[in-house]
Protein backbone atom coordinates (compact mmCIF):
# COMPACT_ATOMS: atom_id res chain seq x y z
CA UNK A 1 0.00 0.00 0.00
CA UNK A 2 1.61 3.52 -0.84
CA UNK A 3 2.11 5.72 1.97
CA UNK A 4 -0.50 8.58 2.72
CA UNK A 5 2.89 11.22 1.22
CA UNK A 6 1.87 9.59 -2.20
CA UNK A 7 -1.48 9.64 -2.18
CA UNK A 8 -3.45 12.25 -3.83
CA UNK A 9 -6.14 14.51 -1.91
CA UNK A 10 -8.38 15.40 -4.52
CA UNK A 11 -12.25 17.57 -4.73
CA UNK A 12 -13.62 19.28 -7.43
CA UNK A 13 -15.73 21.13 -5.65
CA UNK A 14 -14.33 22.82 -2.30
CA UNK A 15 -15.63 25.83 -0.68
CA UNK A 16 -13.52 28.57 1.66
CA UNK A 17 -15.18 29.46 4.55
CA UNK A 18 -13.16 30.72 7.19
CA UNK A 19 -12.17 34.22 8.55
CA UNK A 20 -8.81 36.23 8.59
CA UNK A 21 -7.86 38.44 11.78
CA UNK A 22 -10.81 40.85 12.58
CA UNK A 23 -13.66 41.97 11.57
CA UNK A 24 -12.31 44.55 9.15
CA UNK A 25 -11.63 41.75 7.08
CA UNK A 26 -14.85 40.35 6.57
CA UNK A 27 -17.01 40.23 3.18
CA UNK A 28 -20.61 39.75 2.24
CA UNK A 29 -21.63 36.21 3.31
CA UNK A 30 -23.14 36.04 -0.89
CA UNK A 31 -19.92 36.95 -2.36
CA UNK A 32 -18.25 34.25 -3.56
CA UNK A 33 -15.24 32.93 -2.11
CA UNK A 34 -13.73 30.41 -4.83
CA UNK A 35 -14.23 30.31 -8.66
CA UNK A 36 -16.54 27.79 -10.78
CA UNK A 37 -14.95 24.17 -11.06
CA UNK A 38 -16.03 22.29 -14.19
CA UNK A 39 -14.47 19.25 -15.74
CA UNK A 40 -11.58 20.08 -18.49
CA UNK A 41 -13.36 17.99 -21.08
CA UNK A 42 -16.79 20.44 -20.73
CA UNK A 43 -14.04 23.33 -21.56
CA UNK A 44 -12.01 22.05 -24.40
CA UNK A 45 -8.88 20.97 -22.41
CA UNK A 46 -7.69 17.61 -22.05
CA UNK A 47 -8.02 15.93 -18.42
CA UNK A 48 -5.42 12.97 -19.43
CA UNK A 49 -2.93 15.43 -20.28
CA UNK A 50 -3.41 17.59 -17.11
CA UNK A 51 -3.08 14.13 -15.13
CA UNK A 52 0.42 14.10 -16.15
CA UNK A 53 0.99 17.02 -13.51
CA UNK A 54 0.33 14.15 -10.81
CA UNK A 55 2.93 12.39 -12.00
CA UNK A 56 5.50 15.05 -12.20
CA UNK A 57 4.90 16.04 -8.39
CA UNK A 58 5.11 12.71 -7.40
CA UNK A 59 8.66 12.27 -8.67
CA UNK A 60 9.39 15.82 -7.17
CA UNK A 61 7.89 14.43 -3.65
CA UNK A 62 10.38 11.24 -4.56
CA UNK A 63 13.22 13.12 -5.00
CA UNK A 64 12.51 15.32 -1.92
CA UNK A 65 12.27 18.43 -3.88
CA UNK A 66 9.45 19.52 -1.27
CA UNK A 67 7.66 17.39 1.29
CA UNK A 68 4.20 18.20 -0.48
CA UNK A 69 1.92 21.09 -2.58
CA UNK A 70 -1.09 22.35 -3.76
CA UNK A 71 -2.00 23.04 -7.86
CA UNK A 72 -4.59 24.45 -9.22
CA UNK A 73 -5.07 25.14 -12.67
CA UNK A 74 -7.61 27.80 -13.76
CA UNK A 75 -9.27 27.88 -17.21
CA UNK A 76 -11.75 30.36 -19.04
CA UNK A 77 -12.83 31.47 -15.36
CA UNK A 78 -13.33 27.87 -13.84
CA UNK A 79 -10.84 25.76 -11.86
CA UNK A 80 -10.17 22.34 -13.88
CA UNK A 81 -7.31 21.10 -11.43
CA UNK A 82 -6.96 21.59 -7.65
CA UNK A 83 -5.16 18.45 -6.19
CA UNK A 84 -3.13 18.02 -2.66
CA UNK A 85 0.10 15.90 -2.23
CA UNK A 86 2.10 14.48 0.26
CA UNK A 87 2.38 16.76 3.67
CA UNK A 88 1.99 20.28 4.60
CA UNK A 89 4.62 19.37 7.39
CA UNK A 90 7.06 16.11 7.92
CA UNK A 91 8.32 17.56 11.21
CA UNK A 92 7.98 17.10 14.17
CA UNK A 93 5.59 15.10 12.88
CA UNK A 94 3.47 14.14 9.59
CA UNK A 95 0.61 16.13 8.90
CA UNK A 96 -1.15 15.46 4.93
CA UNK A 97 -1.27 18.32 2.62
CA UNK A 98 -4.95 19.76 2.30
CA UNK A 99 -6.66 22.13 -0.52
CA UNK A 100 -6.86 24.58 1.87
CA UNK A 101 -3.65 24.87 3.11
CA UNK A 102 -2.08 28.14 3.79
CA UNK A 103 0.80 29.18 2.47
CA UNK A 104 3.53 31.31 3.07
CA UNK A 105 3.55 33.40 -0.17
CA UNK A 106 7.00 34.83 -0.04
CA UNK A 107 8.16 36.81 -2.64
CA UNK A 108 4.60 36.74 -4.35
CA UNK A 109 3.86 39.48 -2.02
CA UNK A 110 5.84 41.65 -4.34
CA UNK A 111 3.16 41.58 -6.93
CA UNK A 112 0.09 40.61 -5.21
CA UNK A 113 -0.10 43.32 -2.33
CA UNK A 114 2.34 45.76 -3.15
CA UNK A 115 2.75 46.29 -6.91
CA UNK A 116 -1.23 45.94 -6.96
CA UNK A 117 -1.53 48.45 -3.98
CA UNK A 118 1.09 51.10 -5.62
CA UNK A 119 -1.49 50.17 -9.07
CA UNK A 120 -4.34 50.98 -7.40
CA UNK A 121 -3.09 54.14 -6.09
CA UNK A 122 -1.01 55.23 -9.76
CA UNK A 123 -5.33 55.09 -10.98
CA UNK A 124 -6.48 57.49 -8.68
CA UNK A 125 -3.40 59.97 -9.63
CA UNK A 126 -1.71 59.38 -6.39
CA UNK A 127 1.30 58.10 -7.46
CA UNK A 128 3.35 58.91 -10.90
CA UNK A 129 5.14 56.01 -11.89
CA UNK A 130 7.47 58.22 -13.48
CA UNK A 131 7.73 60.27 -10.73
CA UNK A 132 11.10 60.18 -8.00
CA UNK A 133 10.65 57.96 -5.38
CA UNK A 134 11.99 61.08 -3.43
CA UNK A 135 8.67 62.63 -4.20
CA UNK A 136 6.86 60.49 -1.94
CA UNK A 137 9.46 60.06 0.40
CA UNK A 138 11.96 62.88 0.70
CA UNK A 139 14.52 61.05 2.81
CA UNK A 140 15.00 58.46 0.42
CA UNK A 141 16.71 61.12 -2.03
CA UNK A 142 20.15 61.40 -1.24
CA UNK A 143 23.37 59.56 -2.05
CA UNK A 144 22.49 59.30 -5.90
CA UNK A 145 18.98 58.24 -5.70
CA UNK A 146 17.76 61.37 -6.29
CA UNK A 147 16.17 60.54 -9.88
CA UNK A 148 15.42 56.71 -9.25
CA UNK A 149 11.87 56.63 -9.75
CA UNK A 150 8.69 54.07 -8.82
CA UNK A 151 9.11 52.34 -12.03
CA UNK A 152 12.35 51.81 -11.77
CA UNK A 153 11.70 50.10 -8.17
CA UNK A 154 8.81 47.86 -9.40
CA UNK A 155 11.05 47.05 -12.10
CA UNK A 156 14.09 45.61 -9.69
CA UNK A 157 16.12 48.86 -12.33
CA UNK A 158 16.65 50.98 -8.92
CA UNK A 159 20.34 50.25 -8.10
CA UNK A 160 19.80 49.12 -4.94
CA UNK A 161 21.09 46.11 -3.72
CA UNK A 162 18.99 42.98 -3.18
CA UNK A 163 18.76 43.09 0.41
CA UNK A 164 20.35 45.32 3.50
CA UNK A 165 21.94 43.87 6.38
CA UNK A 166 19.59 42.52 8.95
CA UNK A 167 21.93 43.91 11.69
CA UNK A 168 19.88 47.47 10.27
CA UNK A 169 16.66 45.82 11.28
CA UNK A 170 17.41 45.26 14.96
CA UNK A 171 16.27 48.35 16.33
CA UNK A 172 12.94 48.62 15.03
CA UNK A 173 11.15 49.57 11.99
CA UNK A 174 11.55 53.52 12.11
CA UNK A 175 15.37 53.08 12.42
CA UNK A 176 15.27 49.99 9.66
CA UNK A 177 13.92 52.44 7.48
CA UNK A 178 15.86 55.27 8.18
CA UNK A 179 18.75 52.85 7.04
CA UNK A 180 17.17 51.73 4.33
CA UNK A 181 16.52 55.76 3.11
CA UNK A 182 19.87 56.20 3.14
CA UNK A 183 21.17 53.91 1.12
CA UNK A 184 23.36 54.65 -1.80
CA UNK A 185 22.82 52.88 -5.11
CA UNK A 186 25.32 49.97 -6.08
CA UNK A 187 25.62 50.41 -10.05
CA UNK A 188 23.67 53.22 -12.36
CA UNK A 189 20.06 53.29 -12.01
CA UNK A 190 18.17 52.10 -15.22
CA UNK A 191 21.66 50.33 -16.11
CA UNK A 192 20.51 47.17 -14.92
CA UNK A 193 18.44 44.67 -13.65
CA UNK A 194 19.03 43.49 -10.16
CA UNK A 195 16.14 42.15 -7.92
CA UNK A 196 15.98 44.08 -5.05
CA UNK A 197 13.74 43.64 -1.94
CA UNK A 198 15.01 46.95 -0.47
CA UNK A 199 13.28 48.09 -3.33
CA UNK A 200 9.78 46.58 -2.78
CA UNK A 201 9.95 47.66 0.82
CA UNK A 202 10.71 51.67 -0.08
CA UNK A 203 7.18 50.52 -2.29
CA UNK A 204 5.22 49.99 1.08
CA UNK A 205 6.21 52.58 2.30
CA UNK A 206 4.97 54.60 -0.51
CA UNK A 207 1.61 53.47 -0.12
CA UNK A 208 1.75 54.00 3.91
CA UNK A 209 2.93 57.53 3.20
CA UNK A 210 0.08 58.16 0.58
CA UNK A 211 -3.17 56.57 2.52
CA UNK A 212 -1.90 56.72 6.17
CA UNK A 213 -2.29 52.78 5.78
CA UNK A 214 0.20 50.08 6.36
CA UNK A 215 0.37 47.83 3.40
CA UNK A 216 -1.39 45.05 5.22
CA UNK A 217 -4.70 48.05 5.93
CA UNK A 218 -4.74 48.92 2.39
CA UNK A 219 -4.30 45.69 0.62
CA UNK A 220 -7.01 43.89 2.55
CA UNK A 221 -9.68 46.78 1.90
CA UNK A 222 -9.05 48.00 -1.82
CA UNK A 223 -8.27 44.66 -2.74
CA UNK A 224 -8.24 41.45 -1.20
CA UNK A 225 -11.48 42.02 0.82
CA UNK A 226 -14.04 43.27 -2.40
CA UNK A 227 -12.25 40.20 -4.43
CA UNK A 228 -13.85 37.67 -1.30
CA UNK A 229 -9.95 36.68 -0.18
CA UNK A 230 -11.12 35.59 2.43
CA UNK A 231 -7.85 33.66 3.45
CA UNK A 232 -5.39 36.14 2.40
CA UNK A 233 -3.38 38.52 4.38
CA UNK A 234 -0.54 39.12 6.32
CA UNK A 235 -0.49 38.36 10.00
CA UNK A 236 -2.85 35.11 9.62
CA UNK A 237 -5.38 34.89 12.59
CA UNK A 238 -4.93 31.64 14.80
CA UNK A 239 -7.71 29.70 12.68
CA UNK A 240 -5.50 29.58 9.57
CA UNK A 241 -2.30 29.14 11.16
CA UNK A 242 -3.42 25.88 12.14
CA UNK A 243 -3.48 24.95 8.72
CA UNK A 244 -0.58 26.44 7.47
CA UNK A 245 2.17 24.75 5.87
CA UNK A 246 5.46 24.58 7.79
CA UNK A 247 8.65 26.32 6.67
CA UNK A 248 11.84 25.93 9.12
CA UNK A 249 12.71 26.45 12.53
CA UNK A 250 13.21 29.94 14.47
CA UNK A 251 14.69 29.90 18.16
CA UNK A 252 14.36 26.14 18.33
CA UNK A 253 10.28 26.17 17.33
CA UNK A 254 8.90 25.58 13.91
CA UNK A 255 7.51 28.40 11.95
CA UNK A 256 3.89 27.88 11.29
CA UNK A 257 1.43 30.50 10.02
CA UNK A 258 4.63 33.12 10.73
CA UNK A 259 6.81 34.79 7.60
CA UNK A 260 9.84 32.74 7.46
CA UNK A 261 11.19 35.69 5.92
CA UNK A 262 13.71 37.32 8.13
CA UNK A 263 13.04 41.25 7.16
CA UNK A 264 10.12 40.77 7.48
CA UNK A 265 9.42 39.02 10.90
CA UNK A 266 11.68 42.37 12.45
CA UNK A 267 9.76 44.63 10.92
CA UNK A 268 6.45 42.89 12.90
CA UNK A 269 5.12 40.38 9.88
CA UNK A 270 4.35 43.25 7.92
CA UNK A 271 6.48 44.02 4.52
CA UNK A 272 6.44 45.35 1.23
CA UNK A 273 8.69 42.53 -0.09
CA UNK A 274 7.62 39.24 1.64
CA UNK A 275 4.70 38.20 4.78
CA UNK A 276 1.66 37.74 2.83
CA UNK A 277 -0.23 34.34 3.53
CA UNK A 278 -3.13 32.74 1.24
CA UNK A 279 -4.14 29.46 -0.20
CA UNK A 280 -4.65 28.22 -4.01
CA UNK A 281 -8.48 29.16 -3.51
CA UNK A 282 -7.85 32.49 -3.28
CA UNK A 283 -5.19 32.72 -5.53
CA UNK A 284 -7.18 31.84 -8.21
CA UNK A 285 -10.01 34.45 -7.77
CA UNK A 286 -7.02 37.06 -8.18
CA UNK A 287 -5.36 35.40 -11.23
CA UNK A 288 -8.79 35.70 -12.55
CA UNK A 289 -9.22 38.63 -11.62
CA UNK A 290 -6.41 39.95 -13.87
CA UNK A 291 -7.29 38.21 -16.75
CA UNK A 292 -10.87 39.77 -16.67
CA UNK A 293 -9.00 43.29 -16.83
CA UNK A 294 -9.32 44.38 -12.89
CA UNK A 295 -13.00 42.49 -12.50
CA UNK A 296 -14.82 39.75 -10.28
CA UNK A 297 -18.28 39.17 -9.76
CA UNK A 298 -18.70 42.69 -10.30
CA UNK A 299 -16.41 43.98 -7.77
CA UNK A 300 -13.65 46.28 -10.13
CA UNK A 301 -10.47 46.81 -8.22
CA UNK A 302 -8.27 48.21 -11.56
CA UNK A 303 -9.34 49.56 -14.44
CA UNK A 304 -8.70 47.39 -17.83
CA UNK A 305 -6.07 50.44 -18.63
CA UNK A 306 -4.66 49.79 -14.97
CA UNK A 307 -4.40 46.16 -15.51
CA UNK A 308 -2.54 46.11 -18.50
CA UNK A 309 -0.38 49.23 -17.39
CA UNK A 310 1.02 46.60 -15.33
CA UNK A 311 1.14 43.61 -16.91
CA UNK A 312 2.56 43.96 -20.06
CA UNK A 313 5.76 43.25 -21.05
CA UNK A 314 8.87 45.75 -20.29
CA UNK A 315 12.10 45.97 -21.83
CA UNK A 316 15.04 45.55 -19.16
CA UNK A 317 18.59 44.96 -18.87
CA UNK A 318 18.78 41.15 -19.81
CA UNK A 319 15.39 39.96 -20.57
CA UNK A 320 11.10 41.66 -19.80
CA UNK A 321 9.44 42.59 -16.92
CA UNK A 322 6.68 43.72 -15.88
CA UNK A 323 5.21 46.70 -13.04
CA UNK A 324 5.43 44.40 -10.46
CA UNK A 325 5.73 41.18 -12.09
CA UNK A 326 8.18 38.45 -14.12
CA UNK A 327 7.69 38.23 -17.68
CA UNK A 328 11.33 36.84 -19.33
CA UNK A 329 13.63 37.21 -16.98
CA UNK A 330 16.89 35.05 -15.19
CA UNK A 331 13.98 34.16 -12.64
CA UNK A 332 11.06 33.02 -15.16
CA UNK A 333 12.38 29.02 -14.75
CA UNK A 334 9.07 28.54 -13.28
CA UNK A 335 7.20 29.76 -16.81
CA UNK A 336 5.47 27.42 -18.67
CA UNK A 337 7.31 26.86 -22.27
CA UNK A 338 3.83 26.77 -24.00
CA UNK A 339 2.78 30.35 -22.41
CA UNK A 340 2.51 33.46 -24.90
CA UNK A 341 4.17 36.40 -25.34
CA UNK A 342 1.90 38.40 -22.84
CA UNK A 343 1.87 35.76 -19.49
CA UNK A 344 3.09 36.94 -16.47
CA UNK A 345 4.10 35.04 -13.10
CA UNK A 346 5.70 35.43 -10.15
CA UNK A 347 7.38 32.80 -8.07
CA UNK A 348 8.78 33.11 -3.85
CA UNK A 349 11.53 31.95 -1.94
CA UNK A 350 9.35 29.51 0.28
CA UNK A 351 8.07 27.29 -2.86
CA UNK A 352 5.38 29.24 -4.35
CA UNK A 353 4.54 30.33 -7.79
CA UNK A 354 1.89 31.74 -10.12
CA UNK A 355 1.65 32.51 -13.81
CA UNK A 356 -1.19 33.76 -15.93
CA UNK A 357 -1.53 33.70 -19.21
CA UNK A 358 -4.58 36.29 -20.18
CA UNK A 359 -4.58 35.35 -23.87
CA UNK A 360 -4.88 31.74 -23.19
CA UNK A 361 -7.57 32.59 -19.95
CA UNK A 362 -5.16 30.29 -18.43
CA UNK A 363 -3.54 30.67 -14.82
CA UNK A 364 -1.36 27.99 -13.13
CA UNK A 365 -1.05 28.30 -8.83
CA UNK A 366 1.96 26.08 -7.62
CA UNK A 367 2.31 26.29 -3.60
CA UNK A 368 5.15 24.53 -1.40
CA UNK A 369 6.63 24.37 1.61
CA UNK A 370 9.81 23.45 -0.13
CA UNK A 371 12.38 24.96 2.68
CA UNK A 372 10.70 22.65 4.94
CA UNK A 373 12.05 21.37 7.04
CA UNK A 374 15.69 22.27 6.17
CA UNK A 375 15.83 24.52 3.13
CA UNK A 376 17.24 22.25 0.57
CA UNK A 377 14.22 21.59 -1.57
CA UNK A 378 14.05 23.28 -5.18
CA UNK A 379 10.39 23.39 -7.21
CA UNK A 380 11.03 26.21 -9.86
CA UNK A 381 11.67 23.73 -12.87
CA UNK A 382 9.40 20.96 -11.72
CA UNK A 383 6.58 24.07 -11.24
CA UNK A 384 7.88 25.43 -14.78
CA UNK A 385 7.34 22.01 -16.47
CA UNK A 386 3.54 21.53 -14.88
CA UNK A 387 2.39 25.02 -16.23
CA UNK A 388 4.00 23.49 -19.86
CA UNK A 389 1.20 20.54 -19.39
CA UNK A 390 -1.40 23.04 -18.32
CA UNK A 391 -0.78 25.28 -21.47
CA UNK A 392 -0.40 21.86 -23.79
CA UNK A 393 -3.39 20.43 -22.15
CA UNK A 394 -5.45 22.96 -24.23
CA UNK A 395 -7.08 21.71 -27.10
CA UNK A 396 -5.83 23.15 -30.19
CA UNK A 397 -9.34 23.65 -31.78
CA UNK A 398 -10.43 25.83 -28.92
Amino acid sequence: MPTLSHLTISFFLFFCCTDFTSSSHAVAANQSSSLPCARPEKLGMDAKRLQIIDEIVEEGLSRNKMPGAVVLVGYKGHVVYHKAFGYLQIKPQKIPMQLNTVFDLASLTKPVATASSIMTLVEKNLIDIDAPVAKYIPEFGVNGKEKVTVRQLLTHTSGLIPDNSLNDFKNGPAEAFRLIHELKPVYEPGSKFRYSDVGFLELAEIVERITKKNIHEYSQQNLFSPLGMRETGYLPAASLKKRAAVTQQRNDYWMKGEVHDPRAYALGGIAGHAGLFSTANDLALFAQMLINKGCLNGRRVMSPKTTLLMTAPLKVPGGLRTLGWDSRSVYSSNRGDLFTKAAFGHGGFTGTSIWIDPPQKLFVIFLSNRVHPDGSGSINTLSGRISTIAAAAICPSQ
